[in-house]
C-alpha cells in the first residue's frame, strides 16, 4: 500500500505532462538557453570520453549543423546549408499547415546526431529524456510535441546518412605513420611516446573549404642543426623562452592547455586527465557570447553552426600541413642537440609541429564570432574555471586567439612560425567559411 502512494504523484505527473496544456512562452524562456546548454553537455561527453581534438571538431559540427536545419524554419528569411555545405542535399522539410514547436526539433535533431557520433550513447539518451520531461512540465500541446520531436528525428537522421561518407569510417584503413631516423621528422615524445595522432584526418571531407589542401600555410623553417642556421636559432627561442617564464606567460601557456590526450603515469598506471579541447574551447567562448547576448534558440543555431563547421575545416585545413611537412617538435630537438634534461612548460602533443593547431583553429574561430559580433567585443572567458583555472579577460576575439596562439611557444611545444603562420591558415579558413555560409537573406 506505501509502494501505491508513493508512486500517486508520480502518476499525477505523467497525467499533468501529457494534457494539452500550452505555454509558448515558458517553453521560449526555458528554450532560449538550451542549444547552449546542450553544447556544454556535449562537451562533457567529449572529455569523458577522450577525444581527439580532430575528431571533437567533427563532433560539434555535425549536431549543430542538425539543430540549425530544424530551427531554421522558424523564420522565412533563414536559409538552408544545404548547397552550401559540401554534399549536403536538401532535407525534411515541416508540413507547412500543421504546428509544430521547432526549438524542440532542433535539440531532437541535436542529440540525435550527437548519439550516434560519441561513446557515451546512454549519457546523451538519459539527458534527452530529462529535456523531455522538462519540456512536457512546463506544458505543450501533445500533438505539436510528438509532431516537433519527430521532425527533429528525421532532420537528425538526413545529417547523419550525410556524415556517413565523409571518410570518417575509410580513413582508418589508411597506413599508420612511419616513425625514420630522419632527425626533421616527427617522432613520438615523452611521457608514453604515443602513436601518430590521425595522420590521414585530411582525407576527411570538409564542410565548406574546396579541399583539405586549399590554404597551405607554406612550409616550416628548413630543418638545421648547425648553431647559427635560423632552425637552430628557432629552437633555441623555445628553450629560452620557456628556461625565463615569468608568471603571466606561464598563465597563458596553462590556460590554453586543451590538450584532450594528456597522460599521467604513476607507478605501472597510465590515465588520461580529462581536459576540453581545442576546438571546445572555443565553443564554450561562443556559448559564453551566446548568453552574454541573451540569443534566442535560432541565433544561437546560426552561430554554433558557423563556428563549429569552420573549427572542424580548420582541423581538416592543419592536419594536411602537419603530414605534409611532418616536422618534429622542440622538445625532440632540444633534447637531442641542446639539453638532454630539458621539458617543455606543456606535454607534448601527439602529431607533428608545424602549423600550429591552436592557432589555425582559434584564428578560424576568431574570424568568425567576430564578423558576427564585431571586432571590439570585450569578454571574460571562464572555460578553464570548471579546470581549476581562473577566468581572463579579453578585449575582443582577435586578442584571446593570438593569446592562444602564442600560447603554444610559451608553452614549449610550437617554434615561432608555426604560431605566425598558423594565424594566418586559420584567418584564411575563417573568412572562406564567412563569405561562402549565407544564413540569413534580406
Amino acid at each position: 500500500m506505501k509502494f501505491q502512494v508513493l508512486l500517486l504523484p508520480v502518476i499525477l505527473l505523467a497525467i499533468n505532462a501529457c494534457s494539452n496544456k500550452h505555454d509558448p512562452v515558458a517553453l521560449d524562456d526555458f528554450s532560449n538557453s538550451q542549444l547552449v546548454d546542450w553544447n556544454r553537455k556535449l562537451t562533457d561527453v567529449i572529455i569523458a570520453d577522450i577525444f581527439t581534438p580532430p575528431v571533437a571538431s567533427r563532433i560539434y559540427a555535425y549536431p549543430n549543423v542538425a539543430a540549425y536545419e530544424a530551427v531554421r524554419f522558424q523564420d522565412p528569411r533563414y536559409k538552408s546549408l544545404a548547397g552550401q555545405l559540401n554534399e549536403l542535399p536538401a532535407g525534411p522539410q515541416p508540413e507547412p499547415e500543421l504546428q509544430y514547436y521547432l526549438p524542440l526539433s532542433g535539440i531532437i535533431a541535436f542529440t540525435t546526431v550527437a548519439r550516434e557520433l560519441v561513446w557515451g550513447i546512454e549519457r546523451i539518451d538519459r539527458m534527452e529524456q530529462t529535456y523531455l520531461m522538462k519540456i512536457r512540465a512546463i506544458g505543450i500541446d501533445k500533438n505539436i510535441y510528438k509532431r516537433s520531436v519527430d521532425f527533429g528525428r528525421q532532420v537528425g537522421k538526413h545529417i547523419l546518412e550525410w556524415a556517413k561518407h565523409d571518410g570518417y569510417r575509410q580513413r582508418t584503413s589508411n597506413a599508420n605513420y612511419m616513425v625514420t631516423d630522419d632527425p626533421s621528422r616527427w617522432q613520438p615524445t615523452p611521457p608514453n611516446y604515443m602513436e601518430a595522432i590521425e595522420p590521414h584526418w585530411n582525407t576527411i571531407r570538409p564542410f565548406v573549404l574546396d579541399s583539405a589542401s586549399q590554404f597551405v600555410p607554406g612550409p616550416p623553417t628548413a630543418f638545421d642543426t648547425i648553431p647559427a642556421s635560423t632552425f637552430y636559432q628557432e629552437t633555441k627561442e623555445v628553450y629560452d623562452v620557456v628556461n625565463n617564464l615569468d608568471e603571466e606567460r606561464l598563465a597563458i601557456a596553462q590556460f590554453w592547455d586543451c590538450n584532450p590526450n594528456i597522460s599521467i603515469t604513476q607507478g605501472h598506471f597510465m590515465y588520461f586527465e580529462q581536459q576540453i579541447s581545442p576546438g571546445g574551447h572555443w565553443v564554450h567562448i561562443t556559448a559564453q557570447v551566446l548568453e552574454a547576448e541573451n540569443a534566442s534558440t535560432l541565433e544561437a543555431a546560426d552561430t554554433f553552426a558557423r563556428v563549429c563547421v569552420t573549427l572542424a575545416d580548420a582541423f581538416i585545413s592543419c592536419w594536411d600541413e602537419k603530414y605534409r611537412s611532418n616536422l618534429t617538435r622542440p622538445e625532440t630537438f632540444i633534447n637531442k642537440y641542446i639539453d638532454p634534461d630539458w621539458k617543455p612548460i606543456l606535454q607534448t602533443p601527439a602529431f607533428p609541429e608545424h602549423p600550429s593547431g591552436h592557432s589555425v583553429a582559434s584564428t578560424s574561430a576568431a574570424t568568425v564570432l567576430t564578423f558576427l559580433y564585431g571586432d571590439k567585443y570585450n569578454f571574460i572567458d571562464s572555460t578553464e574555471v570548471p579546470f581549476g583555472l581562473p577566468a581572463r579577460h579579453f578585449r575582443s576575439f582577435y586578442e584571446a586567439s593570438n593569446e592562444a596562439a602564442i600560447s603554444r611557444l610559451f608553452g614549449g611545444i610550437h617554434y615561432r612560425p608555426a604560431v605566425n603562420k598558423g594565424i594566418e591558415q586559420g584567418r584564411n579558413v575563417g573568412r572562406f567559411a564567412m563569405n561562402n555560409i549565407i544564413t540569413v537573406t534580406e
